[in-house]
């Protein structure tokens, strides 16, 4: 399980006219080809119409599924133009659909490549990417006494405090980068003078804004 990697924020969409053509970018998050292919199929019956809807996807841990389609488009000036991009932003459970509609002046092959590209750089823009980083979660539950301290100290750390459950004691939940928590934990007992307790609880991905 990889301790972090990037991928989109869950849909969205651009255009740009080069040449009188119209170029329409989709993005999508996917995790699995199934997801991609749907998502495939749903663009082209929207632009039905369109003179191509050229696609390209990347998914797996390790990238292990990798497919392009230039959808009528000369080989390799669509499809691979659009993953390469995907490759060069190092993003993962991603699809992408660009949809042209000619616009009477052919870009030639080079004119493509960069068509296709900068339409799919445009909408992952527009889109968003996100790291997603594998955290570690703790509660650290301490006497009120010590609350006010604890609660500054954390929200000016590194750490990311979730929520704060308030019973005969405050419990704070925490999460820290997988490979720190060493650092969490001698971290709140130097500050609380080993007055708190620390337990470990889940481990997940959480989403944070590039």
């Amino acid at each position: 399980m990889l301790d972090r990697y990037y991928t989109v924020k869950r849909e969205g969409q651009d255009e740009i006219i080069i040449q009188k053509s119209r170029f329409i970018g989709y993005v999508k998050r996917v995790e699995t080809e199934e997801d991609a292919q749907k998502f495939i199929q749903e663009i082209k019956k929207k632009h039905h119409d369109a003179t191509h809807n050229c696609s390209a996807y990347i998914i797996g841990e390790h990238d292990q599924i990798q497919k392009a389609n230039d959808d009528g488009e000369p080989s390799g000036t669509a499809g691979v133009p659009i993953l390469e991009v995907l490759k060069k932003q190092k993003l993962k459970d991603t699809a992408v659909v660009v949809t042209r509609y000619f616009g009477g002046i052919k870009l030639g092959a080079g004119g493509l490549i960069r068509a296709y590209g900068s339409t799919t750089s445009q909408a992952i823009k527009t889109t968003g990417v996100i790291k997603r980083q594998r955290m570690q979660g703790y509660t650290v539950t301490a006497d009120y006494g010590l609350s006010g301290k604890l609660e500054h100290a954390l929200r000016q750390s590194e750490y990311i405090l979730h929520k704060t459950d308030y019973t005969d004691q405050v419990t704070y939940h925490v999460y820290v980068e997988v490979g720190a928590e060493a650092d969490l934990e001698a971290f709140i007992v130097e500050l609380t003078n080993d007055q708190a307790r620390i337990n470990k609880t889940d481990t997940t991905y959480l989403e944070i804004d590039v």
